[in-house]
């Protein structure tokens, strides 16, 4: 049974409320400490030198001039990088390169330095010859066999990936097909502009012990990957600590660990000081990882009534010069592609393909974005093939709950129908649009309730009480600004009985906090939340037995709430939480108020087959845009956008819509403006004036109506909502343009010459 938002949750005190952020006033007043605040006794600065050529060979370095700078504490090379320090999906990818460099944003030099102006400047003094290689720029030509190669210990730049999958019999259902479609789409790269840049502190104490701030997404797995670089460096059996300041943004670009990350370590290590390095904006946009380019030939057919019959689809994507966590993102791009809607024959091959461009890292929706643009653009195509109305062919198709998917995906709640149908009426899909207006439609399914991609999918969470009815909650999840504090409080509070603000969340330093497998696939409201509700619930039964002995009643006659424990049945039975606590503490053989909880969903590793849940639940949703277009000048200008999200329960509605908000917006610069533009291998416009970022001026109308379902799995039934905001809004926006002037963009992002040139090719 699904609720629309004028029918949240009101049987809670503190979940489905909507609690401002607890951080916001520490932010507003400047008092959130970030990594560019970090300042410690003695402290270095690190700056790095890049590659001046797109692929060349390293001939020569001469660093001779830089070491005697004044100022100058060490410079590193290649040479000066243990072999087996690498970095990457299939660590291939040193911090630091020797013999050869793959793309402009190779890292060949770092200095420390006194202040970062002098490191910059000894920069300057290192000489480097070159012997400059032909490059490769284009996916699709780097798969050709006479292809120069970007690393030449491979017979080819293609990745050996396990991307070819087919469920059914698709080549069967092509043929009785009454209606078939078949296209290509293209989407570039677009980067994530966090509006903190990425950086790193790290030091060494007198033992030979590493302490690295960084603004991590992944702090347990950051400190296994620090833990392998000591070891390289011949450092085994020393401790690490990971400690994570205030993040400002990461949209998935802090999912792994980066080489500056490891040059302050060799640096610190070297120097035996403590070494800070920070990007600047411009090195924000060319040395950190962009959403992976994809080109998509995709063909589906449905029958006579608008059933989908199969779905094939083929993409290359561009690996760029090295492999970081981008290349697994056809992993995630199979859920819609095999999940989307019921269709029963799905055929999908990815190829991941090496050039000498920047590499891709993860970023919000994971692939998802990119193979639902092909995926909702084709929908429409189909239904207007089949003379079906568009919302109605979606209807025809729709996922429900207890569906199982080809892949092995098991449905439990699901709100698509009711999604389609907020967004219908809201924007009246009637085509009573005046000229040049048109509405446009798109679906979405993603991952809702964690995502198994490594042998753990789990979260810890360590709670404690004080004698005051206080609570630090120690959890492995992650805030990066999206909110999951909040969550954890109301989580927290609502099982205690107590507020939100009673709750103080701890998820900052790995020597303090559990382990978790990081911030990513919409995972944390679910996993996390999960993990601090079993924490929770441990401490209610312990409080609960106490206050059953107390009050001479049944434990489960005592219940929590607005900070008193009680017998609702016998109002004389009731006591403040903190009282109750003191006695609990200072009786005879007391007891202290402790419990940990690790939550590991019951979900799949798809393994090789790529066939299994991979999440516990999944998160289903429908946008619609309006929009007009000038056909005199093909700018496109958004007037109103529906985007309706189906999030089991919505623990804190106001964070809920932040989150649509800020990944509506999102999308719609990934549909409209924004690309990295790269011109053989270099970035043209790594700077916010010429990169064109959809800003405060550009925003839209906005509704974003919730749809409750109430997940048996989820915390209070809550699902992941992260991601979601931003999947499905390139399609939306190319259905409306269709809708509004008849031509269909099929390459993002729709830029007004684009949508010109088809006006123009159109009428002739």
């Amino acid at each position: 049974m699904s609720k629309s938002n004028n029918e949240l949750s009101s049987e809670f005190s503190v979940v489905g409320k909507r609690i401002p952020k607890l951080d916001a006033a520490q932010k507003a007043m400047g008092r959130a400490e970030y990594i560019q605040d970090i300042k410690l006794p003695g402290m270095l600065f690190g700056k790095i030198l890049y590659s001046k050529y797109a692929h060349a060979n390293i001939v020569k370095i001469d660093t001779s001039k830089a070491v005697a700078f004044p100022g100058v504490h060490a410079v590193l090379t290649g040479e000066d990088v243990p072999k087996k320090m690498k970095m990457g999906l299939i660590k291939d990818n040193p911090p630091i390169k020797k013999g050869k460099v793959c793309s402009f944003r190779d890292e060949v030099a770092a200095v420390a330095a006194i202040s970062p102006e002098i490191a910059k400047k000894a920069l300057g003094l290192i000489e480097i010859e070159y012997e400059e290689l032909e490059g490769i720029f284009d996916p699709e030509k780097a798969m050709e066999k006479n292809s120069p190669l970007v690393h030449d210990h491979l017979k080819s730049n293609v990745l050996k990936m396990p991307w070819n999958i087919h469920y059914g019999d698709v080549e069967k259902a092509e043929k009785e097909s009454a209606f078939v479609v078949e296209d290509r789409f293209t989407t570039t790269w677009v980067t994530h502009c966090c509006m903190g840049t990425s950086g790193a502190v790290a030091l060494f104490d007198a033992s030979e012990n590493l302490t690295i701030y960084t603004n991590t997404q992944i702090p347990s797995l950051a400190h296994k990957d620090f833990l392998e670089a000591l070891k390289a460096m011949g450092l085994e059996n020393k401790r690490v600590r990971v400690i994570k300041p205030v993040i400002g943004g990461g949209f998935g670009s802090k999912l792994d660990t980066y080489a500056y990350e490891h040059i302050a370590i060799l640096l610190a290590y070297k120097c035996h000081k403590p070494v800070k390095i920070v990007f600047d904006r411009v090195e924000e946009f060319k040395a950190t990882s962009t959403r992976q380019p994809t080109v998509t030939y995709i063909k589906q057919g449905c029958d006579k009534n608008g059933k989908l019959t199969f779905r094939n689809m083929r993409m290359v994507l561009d690996n760029g010069g090295h492999t970081s966590w981008g290349a697994t993102t056809p992993s995630v791009m199979l859920m819609p592609i095999s999940s989307l809607y019921r269709v029963e024959n799905v055929k999908y091959n990815a190829k991941c393909v090496y050039t000498n461009n920047t590499y891709s890292q993860a970023m919000r929706g994971y692939g998802n974005p990119q193979a639902t643009f092909a995926i909702e653009s084709s929908m429409d195509i189909l239904a207007e093939k089949a003379g079906i109305d568009r919302i109605e062919f979606r209807r025809i198709n729709k996922n429900r709950s207890g569906d199982e998917t080809p892949q092995g995906l098991k449905i439990t709640s699901c709100g698509l129908e009711e999604c389609i149908d907020a967004v219908k009426e809201e924007l009246k899909f009637d085509g009573k649009n005046e000229k040049g207006v048109g509405t446009g439609i798109a679906s979405l399914i993603h991952v809702g309730g964690g995502a198994r991609i490594y042998g753990s999918d789990g979260c810890g969470a360590i709670l404690k009480m004080d004698d005051y009815g206080k609570v630090d909650i120690f959890t492995g999840g992650t805030d990066m600004g999206q909110g999951l504090d909040n969550i954890t409080a109301q989580i927290v509070a609502e099982e205690l009985g107590l507020l939100a603000e009673d709750i103080n969340v701890v998820h900052s330093d790995t020597d303090i906090c559990p382990w978790d497998v990081g911030a990513h696939a919409s995972r944390s409201t679910f996993v996390a939340g999960n993990a601090a509700l079993g924490a929770a619930k441990k401490v209610k039964k312990k409080i609960q037995d106490f206050a059953s002995k107390l009050f001479d009643v049944p434990c489960e006659k005592i219940e929590l709430k607005d900070k008193l424990v009680f017998v609702p049945e016998d109002k004389e039975k009731s006591m403040t939480i903190g009282k109750l606590l003191r006695k609990a503490h200072f009786r005879p053989g007391g007891t202290m108020l402790m419990a940990e909880h690790f939550y590991d969903p019951d979900n799949q590793n798809m393994g090789k087959e790529l066939k299994g849940n991979m999440s516990m639940t999944y998160s289903f949703g429908a946008h619609g845009a309006k929009v007009k277009v000038d056909e005199e000048t093909g700018k496109v200008e958004v007037l109103e956008y529906v985007a309706a999200h189906d999030v089991g329960r919505a623990i804190n509605p106001l964070l809920l819509e932040g989150q649509v908000y800020g990944g509506v917006v999102m999308g719609l610069g990934y549909a409209l403006t924004e690309e990295v533009t790269i011109k053989d291998g270099k970035i043209m416009n790594a700077n916010f004036r010429d990169y064109k970022l959809f800003t405060a001026k550009d925003a839209v109308k906005i509704k974003a109506p919730v749809i409750e379902t109430i997940d048996k799995d989820g915390p209070f039934g809550a699902k992941g909502i992260g991601e979601p905001g931003c999947v499905p809004t390139a399609p939306a926006i190319a259905n409306a343009i269709y809708d509004a002037v008849g031509v269909r963009i099929k390459d993002l992002p729709i830029t007004p010459e684009k949508v010109l040139a088809a006006l123009k090719e159109k009428n002739g």
